[in-house]
C-alpha cells in the first residue's frame, strides 16, 4: 500500500460505537503500514483516528481540530518527534505517547524531559498499546475533578499557586507556568502530601502515572522539570530528595 493511498484511509475515521469512547486520537508517523494498522486497531475500540505522516502535516492538522491524545513517533523525516514534543509543549497540555525504538532509554529519558506523559517501546502489542491510551485519556479526563478543596479550588506554597480549577500554576509574580499533564499531576500529588516522604511507587500511584513499567527513571525525570519549573536553585528547597525512599514536597501548603 502506497504512502499517499494510505494517508488518506487514515484520515477517514470511522465514527465509533454510541457506547464506546469518543475521544479523537492523532498518530504522527511516517510509517505508513504501522500508522494504518495502530489506527484501525483504535478505531475498533471505540476511538476516532486522524493519521499523519510528519510535522507540518501534524501542526496543518491541530489548527483545525482538538485532539484529546496524540501518539507521536520520535523518528520522523523533518523535525523529530522530540523537537515537535517540545514545541507542542509551549502551547498545549494534550497528552502526548512518544513511540521509541526498543531498549532506546537515551530517546525515552529526553522525551520525558521535552514534556511527553508517556513512551512505549517498539515493537509493541495492541494490548499494551490500549492500556497505555486507556490510562492516558482517563488521567486527562478525571485529574480537573480529582481535588475538591472545602473552600476554593486552589493551593498556596512559597507564593505560588496551584489552580485546580484552571489546572494552571502561577509564580510569585502571577505569571503563568506551562505544565504538562504529568508534571500538573505530579505537583498536585505533592501539595495534597506535603511534608510527607513519597515513594516512586506511591508518585505514580498518587499521580496517576502511567502504566507501570520497570522504567522508574521517568519519576526522576518528571521531578528535574518541576524543579526546574519552579526555579528551585536548591534543589531541596521545594522538593527534597530522600536517599533510598523517594521525594518531600518541603514547604507548607495552605488550601485557598
Amino acid at each position: 500500500m502506497s504512502k499517499s493511498t494510505d494517508n488518506a484511509s487514515d484520515r477517514d475515521a470511522a465514527a465509533p460505537p454510541a457506547a464506546m469512547s469518543d475521544a479523537h486520537i492523532l498518530i504522527v508517523d511516517d510509517d505508513g503500514q504501522l500508522r494504518h494498522l495502530v489506527a484501525k486497531f483504535l478505531r475498533s475500540q471505540g476511538y476516532k483516528v486522524t493519521g499523519v505522516r510528519d510535522g507540518r502535516e501534524m501542526n496543518d492538522t491541530l489548527r483545525l481540530v482538538v485532539f484529546d491524545l496524540i501518539i507521536l513517533d520520535v523518528m520522523l523525516p523533518g523535525p523529530s518527534g522530540l523537537d515537535l514534543c517540545r514545541e507542542l509543549r509551549k502551547t498545549s497540555s494534550t497528552p502526548i505517547m512518544m513511540l521509541t525504538a526498543k531498549g532506546d532509554e537515551t530517546d525515552r529519558v529526553v522525551g520525558l524531559e521535552m514534556g511527553a506523559d508517556d513512551y512505549l517501546p517498539k515493537p509493541f502489542s495492541t494490548r499494551e498499546l490500549l492500556a497505555r491510551v486507556r490510562a492516558l485519556l482517563r488521567r486527562a479526563a478525571i485529574s480537573p475533578n480529582l481535588v475538591q478543596p472545602a473552600s476554593g479550588g486552589a493551593y498556596e506554597f512559597e507564593r505560588w499557586l496551584l489552580d485546580t480549577r484552571k489546572r494552571q500554576l502561577l509564580n510569585p509574580e502571577s505569571v503563568v507556568i506551562d505544565l504538562s499533564t504529568g508534571e500538573y499531576d505530579m505537583l498536585l500529588a505533592f501539595v495534597e502530601s506535603p511534608q510527607r516522604v513519597l515513594t516512586r511507587e506511591q508518585l505514580l500511584d498518587l499521580s496517576r502515572n502511567r502504566v507501570a513499567t520497570g522504567f522508574d527513571r521517568s519519576i526522576d525525570v518528571q521531578i528535574s522539570r518541576l524543579r526546574r519549573k519552579l526555579d528551585c536553585e536548591d534543589e531541596s528547597a521545594i522538593i527534597k530528595t530522600v536517599r533510598g525512599a523517594g521525594y518531600m514536597f518541603v514547604p507548607s501548603v495552605k488550601r485557598l
